[in-house]
């Protein structure tokens, strides 16, 4: 059948070039601009949906982000740890998953109140040491020089109570100064009992 100009009509090949004249967009495969300039393509763990994912590949648990400096990252930071150990097995509402919350939720806002810097962020990382009997959890903030120091609070006061949770919680606990990049990391360590999945 022609067209009504005179002219004959056009076949159209659907999938197999896109209006730009590249081929469509297929996961897992690289890019033409990739194969073109000899940039390395995708690695393995491009496709992998999570941080815990990859871990469980490479045989490690641990668990890194990087949050803002506020009372929201803050709150990120407890809910993101309490998740992560559900994925582990420790499921919510657990001992040390209680534990774990009350811990990063100290830490992370002492990182927010003693240790920020404007336009810097902080770093929480839980990692299971020990052939899986410690939980260690990290919280870097860029304040090498405020060191904190347990203090004993005023019976009234509303603060001042975070690192005498920490050290009543925790096995043990400590901290940590990068003179090379400017920060420093309190860390704490809690026993972990069987994991439950």
């Amino acid at each position: 059948m022609s067209a009504p100009s005179g002219r004959p009509a056009r076949t159209q090949r659907r999938g197999v070039r896109s209006v730009t004249g590249r081929r469509p967009y297929t996961p897992g495969r690289q890019p033409d601009s990739d194969r073109a300039y000899g940039r390395p393509g995708y690695s393995a763990y491009a496709q992998l949906a999570t941080l815990s994912d990859m871990n469980e590949q490479t045989g490690h648990s641990t668990f890194r982000i990087q949050l803002s400096a506020t009372p929201r990252g803050a709150r990120l930071a407890r809910r993101l740890a309490v998740a992560q150990l559900d994925v582990w097995g420790w499921p919510y509402g657990t001992p040390v998953s209680d534990t774990v919350a009350h811990l990063v939720a100290e830490l992370a806002a002492n990182a927010i109140r003693h240790g920020r810097v404007r336009g810097r962020d902080f770093r929480l990382r839980l990692a299971v040491t020990g052939h899986g009997c410690a939980l260690r959890i990290e919280v870097t903030d860029p304040r090498p020089e405020r060191l904190p120091v347990v203090r004993r609070a005023a019976p009234t006061g509303e603060s001042g109570r975070g690192l005498l949770l920490v050290a009543a919680l925790a096995e043990r606990w400590g901290t940590d100064v990068h003179s090379n990049s400017c920060s420093k990391t309190v860390w704490c360590e809690v026993p972990c009992p069987p994991r439950l999945t």
